[in-house]
């Protein structure tokens, strides 16, 4: 997976981390909200990029 990231996304991903780690040293419950959010929005992308993939028949399974 991290192959597919290249150097720009892998460093996007240790900032977005680094940035959760910082709000959890204050709020552990914030910190996890952030962590969810992030998460979700990541879903929300990947089913967008799969259903636009696909129907330009590129969507295979993944």
């Amino acid at each position: 997976m991290l192959d597919k990231l290249g150097l720009p996304g892998l460093l996007g991903l240790l900032v977005m981390l680094g940035g959760i780690v910082v709000v959890a040293v204050e709020s552990l419950i914030l910190a996890g909200g952030i962590a969810l959010v992030i998460a979700g929005l990541g879903l929300v992308v990947f089913g967008l990029v799969k259903n636009l993939l696909a129907s330009f028949g590129m969507g295979g399974m993944m």
